[in-house]
């Protein structure tokens, strides 16, 4: 079905990255900061190669792949993104695995491996399509519902309200160290998305550096190298909590509280910054500061569907009926 010919069954298997093999997607994956890029990319390489070859990626189809003439291997490629928008997939994923290919291309063009590169368009994406999140009452509720008297009480309280009054990301709350917490300046320090090693300061509340204070003074003695936030139950305590750990508690404590909207640490974002664009009456400039949006215009879609112009519009329509 395509240019890139498969190889015997008793050919080496490529596992990205390869274990017997320095290969150049091993080196691209590498290249990658963070471990979430890379997991995708590899993912997403291998879709392509067993697609249009029909087999198991190796080595030897990389190279066959990368030895095509421009054109050929551009045809190869949009082949395999009409099967992919065939099988129904986001335009999301269908663009991610275009750029997964395309970094494989750059990366191989940059290393003399490739006498091109390649230009396919992506499909069109509409971002953030449901900004609202829930209500400022609401999540009072989700606050409420904790017992603050027990440890685990305490870690979700400072979990969530540092989630809610700095409008983080789960991974930016994953990843802080109790080192990076300064309650004397009430700052952290976060390591934002696409950021890398580049760490940046925030400024914290009185009420989220409390909450802090106190669930690390419960929580005991613990190196400054520790996560902020750990693991209680038996099986993993003192393990930091990872991002799908964060998610978790904040799905469950949200359906304790009676919220039927379906929640994430993500979908508490929206939500403050909703809020903030309210309290501020759509001051743009000043919620960029807390969203750190790299683009304005991110923030005008939160402020478009937070005032729903639309359904004026809409409304006035049906009143000249």
């Amino acid at each position: 079905m395509s240019a890139i010919a498969p190889v015997p069954d008793s050919a080496t298997r490529l596992d990205f990255p390869p274990s017997s093999t320095s290969s150049l997607v091993e080196r691209l994956l590498a290249d990658k900061r963070s471990p979430h890029t890379q997991k995708a990319y590899a993912k997403d390489l291998k879709d392509f190669f067993r697609t249009t070859t029909g087999c198991e990626p190796t080595p030897e189809m990389v190279a066959a792949f990368l030895r095509l003439e421009r054109l050929e291997a551009k045809s190869v490629v949009l082949d395999y993104k009409a099967k992919m928008i065939e099988r129904g997939l986001s335009e999301a994923t269908v663009n991610r695995r275009l750029a997964a290919i395309r970094a494989l291309v750059n990366y191989a063009y940059e290393a003399g491996q490739c006498g091109w590169t390649l230009s396919i368009r992506n499909e069109k994406v509409k971002p953030y399509r449901d900004t609202t999140g829930i209500s400022r009452e609401a999540y009072r509720q989700v606050l409420a519902v904790l017992d603050r008297e027990t440890l685990k009480g305490k870690r979700d309280f400072a979990l969530l309200r540092l989630l809610w009054d700095n409008a983080l990301r789960r991974g930016e709350v994953s990843n802080a160290n109790i080192k990076n917490f300064d309650p004397e300046a009430r700052t952290l320090k976060i390591y934002g998305k696409g950021k890398g090693t580049q760490a940046e300061i925030i400024d914290l509340s009185r009420p989220t550096t409390a909450a802090l204070l106190e669930w690390l003074e419960n929580r005991g003695e613990a190196s400054e190298e520790a996560p902020l936030f750990i693991a209680l139950d038996s099986v993993n305590f003192g393990h930091r909590l990872t991002g799908s750990a964060i998610a978790w508690i904040v799905k469950q404590t949200c359906l304790k509280a009676g919220i039927t909207k379906p929640m994430s640490p993500h979908r508490i974002r929206h939500s403050s910054i909703t809020a903030a664009l309210d309290a501020t009456n759509g001051n743009v400039r000043k919620v960029q500061k807390l969203s750190r949006h790299s683009q304005l215009d991110t923030l005008m879609i939160y402020d478009d569907n937070r005032q729903k112009w639309q359904l004026e519009i809409t409304d006035l329509l049906a009143e000249m009926l």
